[in-house]
């Protein structure tokens, strides 16, 4: 891991504490930094090329955010996120995108549609050059669009506040699951309906992807228990 960070570029307007948050808390968004990682002050300041005391404020702040958890006389590592965590925000996440989706399919502008069908296309590519890395990107923008395309700014702000959880899932389920062609069917079923302006077919198709998902990830929770 450390060796795949560079030294962060050092800007005057930001006190370097958040920098280097910033910095550490993008490596666990893009899974350079993994969960269950420990996270050591020294290393990576000398990786970053910065002292210890601005990484110590990053890990705290990281801490309070969840995204780390302190150890013990151990130390700091990258939290996990469990599968209930998951079905938690998949809950969620079925309410919120059936609704924004069934107002896409009434508000989206044909550009607007163009543009979501190239995600798709994207997405679909990503699979046949077996790239989850692609899969991730074309997956988040696939989904950006149509939360973007309901024109309702508090549904978009709700969402937003779960991006970070969202991304943090979409790194793991995308690497532990490998249901890529019944994803791909279901983003073509959402575009579909949504060309078609059928709001209440997209909304069904939305809530049927999402619950997709939180089933094979049920199922896991299930066989880990067992």
């Amino acid at each position: 891991m450390f060796n795949s960070m560079n030294k962060i570029e050092i800007r005057n307007y930001k006190p370097l504490g958040e920098v280097v948050f910033d910095y550490l808390k993008n490596s666990i968004l893009s899974g350079v930094l993994k969960p269950g990682e420990r996270l050591m002050e020294i290393t990576i300041a000398e990786q970053l090329g910065v002292s210890r005391t601005p990484v110590r404020e990053a890990i705290r702040k990281l801490e309070k955010e969840k995204f780390i958890i302190m150890v013990p006389r151990k130390g700091a590592y990258v939290a996990d996120i469990t599968l209930k965590d998951m079905t938690d925000v998949l809950e969620l996440r079925r309410l919120l995108e059936g609704f924004a989706t069934a107002l896409a399919a009434e508000r989206m502008t044909e550009e607007e549609i163009a543009e979501l069908r190239a995600a798709a296309e994207g997405f679909k590519k990503s699979i046949s050059e077996n790239d989850v890395q692609g899969m991730i990107k074309k997956d988040g923008e696939f989904h950006e669009k149509i939360l973007m395309a309901s024109r309702n700014q508090k549904l978009v702000e709700i969402v937003k506040s779960l991006h970070d959880q969202l991304q943090r899932f979409r790194l793991i389920y995308f690497n532990e699951f490998d249901d890529y062609l019944e994803l791909q069917d279901m983003h073509e079923r959402i575009l579909n309906a949504i060309t078609n302006r059928d709001g209440e077919r997209a909304k069904e198709y939305a809530e049927k992807h999402i619950k997709f998902i939180e089933v094979g990830v049920g199922n896991k929770l299930d066989e880990e228990k067992n």
